[in-house]
């Protein structure tokens, strides 16, 4: 109804939409992290919201043209699921977590190897195939580190002493963070969000140190 009799809507491509995606997606994180559960159930209804309108806009494609609908996405998801847990689809037997997420790990290496292949004919599969370079910097930093161990190639949390660069300095400290079994990522933003606390409620803004 929307895409047919809202000028607006009928407008909108995926690309649009993009930021769209991000902002809801980054909103729903907001309010997971802010523990405000009415507000993570109205933003996790803008995300579906998103994914419908994305599959709705795809429908309009042939399927030969990469068109797909809203059952299809579903049908895809489903279909993963069971492929990656087959301790519970299947006759595989897990003991604890750490084996049902190491199963985890080589059924998506398999996976993007499958994916590398038909993309590329016979090309060799690379350990980074699939890493989304669009996502935050720190949290890609540390994928990419998750992968380059996968290849035998382990960051050094020393690796930048004496570095010039910032960038060398945060990979250096992203791999502290992982070596302590902390995400980056998370870490990160709970600082900021205790700096963004101290400051609403700082009279003296300019002296203030960092809470960390």
């Amino acid at each position: 109804m929307l895409r047919v009799s809202c000028p607006w809507d009928s407008q909108q491509t995926h690309d649009s939409l993009l930021k769209y995606l991000l902002e809801e997606a980054y909103e729903a994180a907001d309010a997971i992290e802010s523990g405000d559960h009415a507000a993570m159930r109205e933003e996790l209804g803008d995300v579906l919201f998103q994914v419908y309108f994305h599959a709705r806009v795809a429908s309009e494609r042939s399927a030969a043209d990469g068109g797909f609908t809203i059952d299809d996405v579903a049908a895809d998801l489903a279909a993963k699921l069971i492929r990656r847990h087959p301790h519970v689809f299947g006759s595989v037997e897990v003991a604890s977590a750490d084996e049902v997420n190491a199963n985890w790990e080589e059924i998506k290496k398999a996976e993007r190897a499958a994916k590398a292949k038909s993309a590329a004919g016979s090309g060799r599969p690379s350990v980074l195939d699939g890493v989304p370079f669009g996502q935050p910097a720190l949290s890609l930093a540390a994928q990419l580190q998750r992968r380059a161990e996968r290849a035998g190639i382990i960051v050094s949390p020393d690796s930048a002493d004496g570095a010039d660069s910032i960038g060398a300095q945060l990979m250096a400290l992203v791999a502290r963070a992982r070596q302590a079994g902390l995400d980056p990522e998370l870490e990160l933003r709970a600082t900021a969000r205790r700096f963004a606390g101290a400051i609403s409620g700082s009279r003296a803004i300019q002296s203030m140190k960092v809470p960390c």
